[in-house]
């Protein structure tokens, strides 16, 4: 029995409670013990689990259950060592409880013994007829040692014996899609759904996988379905949400967004998406309005920051583009998405220093795009650092050897500070890779270009 301060069952909790306060030891049955541990341990309250765990032992000292409690205990505080020693003498006072096994297989999975552990629980399954927890735990297990076969089929077992166990339900799926599964999933979740036709759950997680495979109208069909069921759904709403901005209804996609904001507290999600919506229903005022909300709700979130900032790009309003990027890197200056808005927006307001500096950060950041390597390389280039210019494209080349764009602006450069050699080599190297990359020598070094010698070497080459 599970106590609640809301009933008339928690006369033995308050009386133990009263107890503690008191130091005046009371009576309690075996049975009543274990509640209150139970009540407990359910709600995290560990300390006050082990005060009941000791002052049952103490009135019922051969209790096997409260004794199992106290393995339960050993085992959350990692005391595995403790743990084991007191499931040893239990097993040996009663080899044919269920409980014993089930913490035995605990602590093996404690110790990543994972096969053991479902060795030790299936042998828990001969001795017990109350099996879906049992093969919930052998589910997981499996999921351990990344036999996900193995775990759906037991995931499956217990939606066998209970259909409203939606955490195995979960499983399943999560099983289906690891394994790519889609179609199979979609099979099972409808011959499931013969059974249980009213599952908003299953409704919701057939929905979902008609949409990875871009199936949308029977997406929609499914996620309505999941509303119909439970019209207070709001992941359905969500869903449903998506769907429509791929069939580009955008008006019902706002409206099911709208329905989950009502329904719940406002996602960060959900206005996004609505943002986005009206941004392609051209009602820009309405749009950046919502990406304003989705800021505010949540501050972290980068998709909110780079909403605004690339629809400010798209008006050609590069200032408050800039003004909104600023915003987001003093919130997150590690995010490299934020660095590359940072770097394009300065270079189109031709703020080339800035821009610079933010290429060089993107790169820090484990941005290694060869578009961020040009665009860094060839703004150096623009302020006249023509070793940092250089240094910036051989490091470059180690994360993209021969490449034709790289090979012409070092060769470039190398002409256009003396060093003939390097200039050459590299031009050739240019040609070898890609002959129609020649025109960036005429581009960006046009003083290198009317040299005889690189005239030469792109007669005669290309």
């Amino acid at each position: 029995m599970e106590f609640s301060h809301n009933d008339n069952n928690n006369l033995p909790l308050s009386k133990f409670e009263s107890m503690l306060k008191t130091n005046h030891v009371l009576f309690f049955d075996s049975e009543e013990f274990e509640n209150i541990i139970h009540y407990y341990l359910n709600r995290g309250k560990i300390a006050l689990a082990k005060k009941a765990i000791k002052l049952g032992l103490d009135q019922h000292t051969t209790s096997i259950n409260l004794k199992l409690f106290k393995v339960e205990v050993y085992v959350f505080e990692d005391k595995l060592v403790e743990a084991d020693t007191l499931l040893n003498e239990l097993y040996s006072l009663d080899p044919m409880n269920e409980e014993i096994y089930i913490q035995k297989a605990n602590i093996l999975s404690k110790k990543d013994e994972h096969q053991q552990a479902i060795d030790v629980l299936k042998k828990a399954l001969e001795l017990t007829d109350d099996v879906i927890d049992l093969y919930s735990l052998i589910g997981m297990e499996y999921l351990f040692l990344d036999q996900f076969e193995n775990a759906k089929t037991y995931f499956m077992k217990c939606l066998e014996q209970d259909l409203d166990d939606y955490s195995a339900l979960y499983n399943v799926i999560y099983c289906f899609e690891f394994l790519g599964q889609n179609e199979e999933a979609i099979s099972y979740l409808n011959t499931f759904l013969d059974k249980n036709p009213y599952c908003e759950v299953a409704w919701h997680q057939l929905g979902k996988q008609y949409f990875t495979l871009k199936k949308y109208k029977k997406a929609l069909a499914a996620f309505d379905f999941a509303v119909i069921s439970d019209d207070t759904f709001v992941g359905a709403y969500l869903e449903k949400g998506k769907v429509l901005e791929e069939l580009k209804r955008y008006d019902d996609a706002i409206e099911n967004y709208s329905i989950s904001l009502e329904l719940d507290e406002p996602t960060s999600f959900a206005l996004l998406h609505i943002g986005h919506c009206h941004e392609k229903l051209k009602n820009d005022d309405l749009a950046v309005q919502y990406y304003y909300k989705t800021v505010h709700e949540d501050p972290l979130l980068d998709k909110g920051w780079i909403a605004i900032t690339k629809y400010y790009n798209r008006q050609k309003n590069y200032q408050k583009a800039l003004y909104y990027i600023n915003k987001a890197l003093n919130i997150d200056p590690e995010n490299v998405i934020y660095w590359k808005l940072y770097s394009q927006i300065n270079q189109r307001l031709h703020f080339y220093e800035e821009a610079e500096r933010g290429f060089k950060k993107t790169l820090e950041l484990g941005n290694y795009e060869l578009n961020t390597w040009l665009s860094r390389g060839d703004i150096l280039i623009k302020l006249g650092e023509s070793q940092a210019a250089i240094y910036n494209f051989e490091q470059a080349l180690e994360f993209y050897p021969e490449n034709a764009e790289l090979e012409y602006r070092l060769a470039g450069l190398y002409f256009s500070i003396n060093e003939i050699d390097k200039g050459t080599f590299h031009l050739k190297n240019g040609i070898v890779s890609n002959e129609e990359y020649a025109f960036i020598i005429e581009e960006l070094f046009p003083e290198v270009s009317n040299r005889i010698l690189v005239k030469t070497l792109l007669k005669t080459n290309l």
